[in-house]
């Protein structure tokens, strides 16, 4: 859930931090985990903010609602059953007394399991996705975990950008297609294999495929990862949700450490997919994930 800070004014934003991350801190208990991000625009125009961090533009093709879009932080509660992740969330909103609720939606992972030390989860449009995650320890950081740089905030080191994605699917529309047509759509079978035979914990050889004969050019993963060899560099954990009356999806979710060369490179590729059709993003936003522990609230707050 998003949520906005209720108080005005620099001290009351620096104490209203502290709750809301003390809150949620205590929620992550046992089976749950609980995280704080933070937006853009819980930060003092006179303090610096970590380097990028904005609200999410509308990319081609958005329909971004502001009563589901942004927000002063980000909270996000995962755990092994819906009763329990819900306790968690009425606990925060309860507690967390400096905070409103701006919007929330409530996500889950079909056929979740792990695979080849991956986390994978089938999609609303039915096909496998997390494959294009790295694996080892490393590798995640490195895509995922915000280093020292020029102009960018000490305190933000150790962090994370989190972009979260509301995309509503049209599956009725979809599921009207033969399964062969949405794998060209996609450009990976359902199970996760390429189309060229390649298995999916592979490389498909797109090199010997220039004209797009095997895997179209206007496929979603031939467009987002052009040159396979040179993965995006973000960590993906989405989530389905379905909210009846036809609004029913994905939560797209990401973490990078540079918000341009991460997400954003990867969606301006997108411009001119065949997926476009089927699939309406109508909020969520960019948030800032930080390091671990709390000293970083005095040091991005001057508190």
């Amino acid at each position: 859930m998003a949520v906005d800070r209720a108080g005005q004014g620099h001290s009351s934003a620096v104490d209203a931090v502290r709750q809301l991350h003390r809150v949620v801190t205590t929620a992550s208990t046992g089976t749950v985990r609980a995280w704080l991000a933070l937006g853009s625009t819980i930060f003092p125009d006179n303090l610096p903010r970590p380097l990028g961090l904005q609200q999410m533009p509308a990319f081609p093709g958005d329909v971004l609602e502001p009563e589901g879009s942004h927000g002063d932080a980000l909270v996000q509660v995962t755990g092994d059953s819906a009763a329990v992740v819900l306790d968690a969330v009425e606990k925060i909103a309860r507690e967390a007394t400096a905070w409103r609720t701006r919007w929330k939606i409530d996500g889950f992972r079909p056929k979740n399991r792990i695979d080849n030390h991956k986390s994978l989860t089938q999609n609303p449009f039915h096909f496998t996705e997390g494959f294009g995650n790295p694996i080892s320890d490393s590798d995640i950081t490195d895509r995922a975990i915000v280093r020292p740089s020029p102009g960018q905030p000490p305190w933000a080191t150790g962090g994370s950008y989190q972009v979260v994605r509301i995309v509503r699917l049209a599956t009725e529309l979809w599921d009207r297609d033969s399964i062969t047509e949405q794998e060209q759509v996609i450009g990976r079978r359902r199970d996760g294999r390429w189309l060229d035979g390649a298995p999916a914990e592979e490389e498909p050889d797109f090199v010997s495929d220039p004209h797009g004969r095997v895997t179209p050019l206007d496929s979603h993963v031939r467009l987002v990862t052009p040159d396979r060899a040179s993965p995006p560099p973000i960590v993906r954990r989405s989530y389905s949700y379905n909210r009846g009356s036809e609004d029913a999806g994905l939560i797209f979710s990401c973490f990078q450490r540079d918000l341009k060369a991460g997400f954003e490179a990867a969606q301006r590729r997108l411009k001119g997919e065949a997926m476009a059709k089927y699939i309406l993003t109508k909020g969520g936003g960019y948030f800032f994930l930080p390091p671990p522990g709390e000293e970083w609230i005095a040091a991005a707050f001057g508190g």
